[in-house]
């Protein structure tokens, strides 16, 4: 797979959706398959090739102001593996996932670049919201950006963070819901 599927990056939705394909049949076949003894596990690796050696420095500036790529999977600015990205290095961890000694290790996705290795965590909901019955409208602009978005947070790929809501204060609509979560 790849960080473009994973988190994405801009101008690349066909290649992007693919790579998320790859993690998702990832999962799947881990399912499907580990009942036979058979393990199945994706890495996605950063590293230059000639591939991303055709990729222009603006497009890279870009990507990192909007924050995608490689350092946004990472959760920091440059990290000192994004800056050794030799192909050889990715080869180890795939060495080691088809041995025996890794084959407890099943439907995981592992992003590699230099020396650093990472599990990628697996989808799950990271906050929600509850309530018997439909939602209305003047419900969902209450309680979307007051209890499903951290305050500051910002959308990727938009052009202005102040085009997105600012989160309120709970508060409860007069129905009485009680969002959960």
């Amino acid at each position: 797979t790849s960080t473009s599927g994973l988190i994405g990056n801009a101008g690349q939705a066909n290649y992007g959706a693919a790579k998320a394909g790859i993690a998702g049949l990832t999962r799947v076949a881990a399912l499907d398959l580990g009942r036979y003894g058979v393990t199945v596990n994706s890495i996605a690796p950063a590293a230059n090739t000639r591939m991303t050696a055709t990729i222009p420095d603006r497009a890279r500036q870009i990507r990192q102001q909007m924050g995608t790529g490689a350092s946004a999977l990472l959760g920091e600015g440059d990290h000192p593996a994004l800056t050794r990205r030799d192909p050889e290095d990715i080869a180890p961890m795939v060495v080691y996932l088809a041995s025996e000694e890794a084959g407890w290790v099943n439907g995981q996705v592992f992003f590699v670049s230099g020396g650093l290795i990472a599990l990628v965590a697996q989808p799950r909901p990271a906050r929600t919201i509850y309530k018997p019955g439909r939602w209305t409208i003047d419900e969902l602009r209450t309680f979307v950006p007051a209890r499903l978005f951290e305050p500051g947070f910002v959308s990727p790929g938009l052009p202005r963070p102040e085009a997105q809501p600012a989160p309120q204060a709970g508060g409860q609509p007069a129905a009485g819901p009680s969002p959960g979560g």
